[in-house]
């Protein structure tokens, strides 16, 4: 494994056990087995390796979406299931960072220079089902962008649920909790 690798792997661990703001690049360093300037070398600062943890070492969803492919359903259930693992592995560091004002600024505006953030999920979702509209497999009066938030809001929150009563390695909500909170919406989703 290259050091970028390790230096990621070992930054998903010790902010998901300890927090963000307890994460410090000289701690990440000595866990992955290099130095401090090696991974200034990988990163530019800490924003940016968290923001790359947040990208490769969580859950991935919503990547695959494919306008037309499988069922609507299908695609729906598969995308809340990743969304509630994410949320539920990455609530701790989420906390961390909302906690300290500086160290959420400081993100945010890394942020903003990498083109990514917790929109870019909702953004992709209701894309997706908009093209689906378009392909009438969505009904033509949905409000495309509301179901995505619903359904997004529904993980984020169930998430932290989850994270709260079983911490980030506890048990993963099943899939049949995903299958739940798309069922609610596909009433008025399917045309």
């Amino acid at each position: 494994m290259n050091a970028r690798e390790r230096i990621l792997d070992a930054a998903a661990e010790i902010m998901r056990s300890q927090g963000v703001a307890r994460a410090t690049t000289k701690e990440i360093a000595r866990a992955a087995g290099c130095s401090e300037a090696l991974l200034y070398k990988n990163f530019r600062d800490k924003n940016e390796l968290l923001a790359q943890v947040l990208k490769e070492r969580m859950p991935p969803f919503g990547e695959t979406l494919v306008p037309g492919a499988a069922t609507v359903e299908a695609n729906l259930v598969a995308t809340v299931h990743g969304a509630l693992r994410f949320y539920q592995r990455a609530f701790p560091m989420m906390a961390s960072m909302a906690a300290q004002p500086a160290l959420m600024a400081a993100t945010r505006d890394a942020m903003r220079e990498l083109g990514t953030g917790p929109h870019m999920p909702l953004r992709g979702l209701e894309s997706y089902l908009a093209a689906e509209r378009d392909l009438g497999r969505v009904a033509a009066g949905a409000d495309v962008g509301a179901a995505a938030a619903l359904l997004l809001g529904a993980c984020f929150q169930q998430g932290f649920l989850r994270y709260v009563s079983e911490g980030p390695e506890g048990d993963e909500l099943p899939e049949s909790a995903a299958a739940a909170l798309v069922g609610t919406l596909l009433p008025v989703l399917l045309p």
